[in-house]
């Protein structure tokens, strides 16, 4: 019975990391579509978001069976516990992935990105896209060290975002008010996508430690 009930524990862990690799995909062809202006992939990334949706019901789902039947204590429920955070966490990055190829699908088959501003948007999925790769590689590992420097990869991503304003706001700015709203928006959609990937790799942290990073 303990063996059957760890390997449920461990499905948890897989179906997570499954997670992280859609969510990944869907932020990556999400930027590609915002770029190129590529309506067929911005509506696969919208259509493949219930795939997320779905691995999520069912960790949810299986972590209120556990609870019932099994009534974890110590390190098994911080399991549970985080295994749920990361859970929402995730979901809430593909909705994420899905608000950026909105967007896109919006301002086709014009680009909402502006030529200037591309070589940040292209910085931006990249960050984010690496993001939540280590992330998803340390809840498959566990690997303390490593969820801790996602707070500082994060960094690059506030920088970059504090650029955007700085070319919204500044006195060249030639694109009028509704381009400046998509920017606004887009940039604050990769500022969150990577704020809830370092909020995965800290729970990470907890469920090892037992303790949240400052």
């Amino acid at each position: 019975m303990r063996d059957a009930y760890h390997e449920e524990l461990d499905s948890l862990t897989d179906k997570l990391v499954e997670m992280t690799r859609l969510v990944r995909s869907a932020i990556s062809r999400a930027t590609t579509a915002l770029l190129d202006s590529d309506l067929q992939l911005a509506e696969s990334v919208i259509s493949r978001d219930e795939e997320v949706n779905a691995i999520f019901a069912d960790i949810e789902a299986s972590i209120f069976d556990l609870m019932a039947r099994q009534q974890p204590v110590a390190v098994d429920l911080r399991m549970v516990v985080t295994a749920l955070r990361m859970g929402t966490d995730l979901e809430r990055m593909g909705d994420l992935a899905v608000h950026v190829a909105k967007v896109a699908r919006l301002r086709h088959p014009e680009s909402a990105i502006p030529a200037e501003i591309r070589s940040t948007i292209v910085e931006m999925g990249q960050i984010a896209e690496n993001l939540v790769t280590k992330a998803g590689s340390c809840v498959a590992s566990r690997d303390v060290d490593s969820a801790l420097e996602l707070e500082q990869d994060d960094d690059a991503m506030d920088r970059l975002h504090r650029r955007l304003f700085k070319n919204i706001l500044g006195k060249d700015w030639a694109h009028g008010v509704e381009p400046a709203i998509d920017i606004t928006l887009i940039g604050r959609y990769y500022e969150r996508y990577a704020d809830h990937a370092v909020r995965v790799a800290r729970d990470v942290v907890y469920l090892v430690t037992g303790s949240r990073p400052s």
